[in-house]
């Protein structure tokens, strides 16, 4: 059976659709296979220019080199992902390299990189179609919805990488544990719980650490999220920051117990504050500073004292509010000043959630916990990703 140019084979698939196609419309497939031919035209057409001859030709005055087969490539287009054969190139007195095929390959990635930022950063797929409107002016959009969707699945790939990557080489000294929720569809009324956990290493760098699935949190959650830090080699951070969540807690005291935790100061104020009446809450909140900024812990407990004192005959259940986990909530004053204002909340992983949030109002309601995990992670990381730098 003779040997037909890819070339070929591909106008043989053109013609037999077009003879299928509705004759006054084109087919999405039709598209395809046009563009495949269209490229692999220019492919072989460079080949044949660099060697002097057509496919099979033989002429022993040109120089020595040979059509080796071809090498399966893909490039996305509007109409989707495309199959192209490169042509390969053997025995010839200087390695060929085919020019097109780098430049063409270029643009199909610079497109598919901002396809995934986009996204990431805030666009839904619907709003990528409308901005990626071709060039020429063209009504067509240059990347239908179909084909986004498709593009942004790497993001899941990225998503496994990084929850499986090495933690042994990060010197975590501070962790911060917290969790978002989502809608998802299948669950109408339901939200579905994403456990994060951030780091601030010895370098000073912050950086994402971990997040999955937790469906609520739960001690037996977040011991499973805390486990999977440890079995990837994490070691044992100095102190962990959390907010007042039972299950957080316990798990942290079951799986660190020798690290020192740290109740957040944020969470702690506004628990404090929503029990007492709004006349007295600048006098109230002036009390709580001073035991958050304490010069040292032994000041802090008597700071803290002293506030009990003050305000537990008018307002008793703002005041077990505060003294509740009360020893958590003074443990940044152990740690260096300089140190202190950094760890004492879970703002870190609070303002990492306020891009997230950005994001959710454009698709307030994922599809599944695939969509849902793949998009916060992108939305984290890359917020991670600025703070390092």
């Amino acid at each position: 059976m003779p040997r037909i140019p890819a070339r070929e084979r591909l106008a043989e698939e053109v013609d037999g659709l077009r003879s299928r196609a509705d004759g006054e419309t084109l087919t999405s497939d039709l598209v395809r296979l046009g563009a495949r031919k269209l490229i692999q035209e220019l492919l072989e057409a460079e080949v044949t220019e660099a060697l002097g001859r057509e496919p099979y030709e033989r002429r022993p005055e040109l120089p020595p080199g040979y059509r080796n087969g071809y090498k399966q490539r893909r490039v996305d287009t509007a109409e989707g992902r495309l199959r192209v054969d490169v042509p390969q190139v053997r025995d010839t007195s200087e390695p060929f390299r085919s020019e097109l095929w780098p430049a063409i390959r270029r643009r199909s990635e610079v497109l598919e990189r901002l396809v995934v930022e986009l996204y990431a950063r805030g666009l839904s797929t619907r709003d990528i179609e409308d901005a990626l409107i071709d060039l020429t002016g063209s009504e067509q959009p240059l990347l239908s919805r179909s084909t986004v969707s498709h593009l942004t699945d790497s993001l899941w790939d990225e998503y496994e990488a990084f929850a499986e990557r090495d933690l042994s080489g990060l010197e975590v000294v501070y962790l911060f544990a917290d969790a978002v929720f989502e809608s998802l569809r299948q669950r109408v009324g339901l939200k579905e719980g994403i456990l994060v956990t951030w780091g601030i290493l010895a370098d000073g760098q912050k950086t994402l650490i971990h997040l999955n699935l937790g469906n609520k949190e739960s001690t037996d959650a977040w011991v499973e999220h805390f486990r999977d830090l440890v079995r990837r080699g994490m070691p044992v951070p100095l102190t962990v920051t959390t907010d007042g969540a039972p299950g957080l807690i316990k798990a942290v005291e079951a799986i660190w117990p020798e690290a020192e935790r740290i109740r957040c100061w944020v969470h702690k104020m506004r628990a404090v504050l929503d029990k007492v009446p709004d006349e007295a809450r600048e006098e109230v909140k002036t009390f709580l500073q001073a035991v958050r900024d304490a010069p040292d812990y032994e000041t802090g407990q008597q700071l803290a004292q002293a506030t009990v004192k003050r305000f537990q005959a008018d307002y008793p259940s703002a005041m077990r509010s505060f003294q509740d986990d009360l020893e958590a909530s003074l443990t940044h004053l152990k740690l260096p000043a300089v140190h202190r204002k950094n760890v004492r909340t879970t703002n870190l992983i609070e303002r990492s959630f306020e891009e997230e949030r950005r994001r959710e109002k454009v698709v307030p309601r994922f599809r599944g916990e695939k969509e849902c995990l793949k998009l916060v992670f992108a939305t984290l990381w890359r917020t991670s990703e600025r703070w390092r730098r």
